[in-house]
């Protein structure tokens, strides 16, 4: 469960990073060397990974300090968090609240920043005279902004919605789109920028068909 939510968290992050990233880019491109200079990008993604492997703790301990004298089988593909917690045969209340605290930092306050960088971007990509520049600036956010609908919309539907909308079904389903669909689409998302790629695999689609 702890590692887990490290690379949950850290990717929330990394996500909200590569946003800034993008905003840098396209809003001030000239400066965009100085900007994101070697150092800031080691502190961005050190920053990232420490409060991946800080934030969980207190969810993983909070959890497996509480009594489970019931089943032991858990109906989900792994220990996650809403799944165990059914289990416990105590009262949850205080887990679950540092559960939307913990939301606030790794998903609300992640996604405004990501939401407010791509209003800026949009802004920016309207005042580019040139079709061909806001074309070029489009493919550039398109990749991240796939990854970040389909991690943060799955996210934030599983950990933030009220207890009565949990269904053991539901959350198999809504598990898969985070936790196996989007780290699956990752390279195929964003190696579909590389123009290389697109033409081998024209190529391929080509040969099979």
């Amino acid at each position: 469960m702890y590692v887990f939510l490290v690379l949950s968290t850290t990717e929330c992050i990394l996500l909200a990073v590569m946003a800034y990233d993008r905003h840098v880019a396209i809003r001030l491109p000239l400066h965009y060397t100085m900007t994101m200079s070697n150092r800031k990008c080691v502190t961005l993604t050190s920053f990232s990974w420490a409060s991946g492997l800080v934030l969980p703790i207190a969810h993983t301990v909070l959890t497996w300090s509480l009594p489970y004298c019931g089943p032991s089988v858990t109906d989900h593909f792994f220990c996650e968090m809403p799944a165990v917690l059914q289990l416990a045969c105590a009262d949850t209340y205080l887990i679950k609240l540092v559960t939307q605290v913990g939301c606030l930092f790794t998903l609300l306050m992640p996604i405004t920043f990501i939401v407010f960088s791509y209003l800026n971007i949009l802004v920016a990509i309207f005042k580019i005279n040139s079709a061909k520049g806001r074309e070029k600036a489009f493919s550039t956010c398109l990749s991240h902004l796939m990854v970040v609908i389909l991690f943060y919309g799955s996210a934030i539907y599983m950990y933030m919605k009220p207890n009565s909308f949990h269904s053991p079904q539901k959350d198999k389903i809504i598990s898969i789109l985070y936790n196996i669909l989007t780290p699956m689409l990752n390279p195929i998302i964003y190696s579909l920028r590389n123009t290389e790629v697109k033409k081998e695999l024209m190529r391929v689609i080509r040969r099979e068909i």
